[in-house]
């Protein structure tokens, strides 16, 4: 139970920084592509990878700490079910450019960040 209440306090965190954040990008930048969720999957990504290594090999946080942050937060401010969305939903538009740029663009940014933050974590 108490494992359960990290993930979803971590959660509730989570998904109110992704629509802060998210919504503010692109309200900034504006226009069809969505840039907002784009910036909060890679920084989700980076985030991730980063924080496993540290959690895992570096840190005392115990596992409650662990479980709130990554499965919890992150789990909730990485946005890839609102990607795959927004992708759809620009092809039935017919945005077929936007949407393609916006599917292969979330690969090539986001696991090569994912593999920077593990990187970047074991070299501090």
């Amino acid at each position: 139970m108490r494992e359960l209440l990290a993930v979803a306090l971590g959660g509730a965190c989570g998904a109110v920084l992704r629509w802060l954040l998210a919504s503010t990008i692109q309200r900034a930048v504006s226009g069809a592509f969505p840039w907002g969720t784009f910036a909060v999957n890679a920084l989700g990504s980076f985030l991730l990878g980063f924080l496993f290594v540290w959690f895992v090999e570096r840190s005392t946080v115990g596992e409650m700490g662990r479980l709130a942050v990554t499965v919890g937060m992150l789990g909730a401010f990485t946005t890839f079910s609102t990607y795959s969305l927004e992708s759809v939903r620009l092809m039935q538009e017919g945005a077929w450019g936007l949407a393609l740029g916006n599917i292969a663009g979330q690969v090539v940014v986001c696991v090569p960040l994912t593999w920077l933050g593990l990187t970047l974590a074991r070299l501090l």
